[in-house]
């Protein structure tokens, strides 16, 4: 698979992976540390909570679509633990281990260059999904519902640029919220996202 290949929102995922890896060799450079670490572990918990929930469905499956995630979760996870690795090196170390035979403390420092994705991305797009999906799952937690409860609508206005990079992952969010219609309207005074979720009506197995 080529980076060219990768969906958009694989893309731009790694997009924003590449922006910490400058940010975090520059920390180093400098000697600060902690910002180093700051910036990593922001990263890493977006990764973990929106993008992997977001592409799990489609990295599981053998449909379009699949090699992708694959390949973007692969070369996010190497990069990542080469991040960590001097803040946390035993962990790292033994994850690294899992598929590879060498040390990850002799494996070179992550490089922007090993991050090759289209300039026609926009690294926005993991962050607009991310916020819709975030509605979706207080939705869940007020209405007192599993995260995999079926959603009847989700209705979203904002900006027609704004609609545009969420219709680029429909299918992914529409898979992590569990979504069955996704209602997307422009609004081009919108300041920002406007996100109305109805779930499905709850089934009585009682009977």
């Amino acid at each position: 698979l080529r980076d060219a290949d990768l969906t958009p929102l694989d893309a731009s995922m790694l997009l924003q992976l590449r922006a910490v890896v400058t940010d975090a060799t520059e920390a180093f450079a400098s000697y600060e540390h902690a910002r180093a670490l700051d910036r990593i572990e922001k990263f890493f918990w977006t990764f973990c909570d929106d993008y992997v929930e977001l592409v799990k469905v489609r990295a599981y499956s053998e449909g379009d679509g699949a090699a992708s995630a694959r390949r973007a979760l692969d070369l996010a996870l190497s990069i990542q633990l080469r991040l960590f690795a001097p803040f946390i090196p035993y962990a790292t170390e033994e994850t690294w281990s899992w598929w590879h035979d060498d040390s990850i403390h002799v494996a070179p420092w992550p490089s922007i260059d090993e991050i090759s994705v289209p300039k026609s991305i926009s690294p926005q797009i993991l962050d607009d999904i991310s916020i819709v999906l975030s509605e979706v799952r207080r939705a869940k937690t007020v209405a007192k519902v599993g995260m995999r409860a079926k959603v009847s609508r989700v209705r979203v206005v904002a900006t027609p640029s704004t609609l545009e990079r969420i219709e680029l992952a429909a299918r992914d969010l529409a898979d992590a919220g569990s979504i069955e219609q996704l209602d997307l309207q422009p609004d081009p005074s919108a300041s920002g996202l406007s996100v109305d979720v109805e779930l499905a009506p709850i089934q009585d197995t009682s009977k």
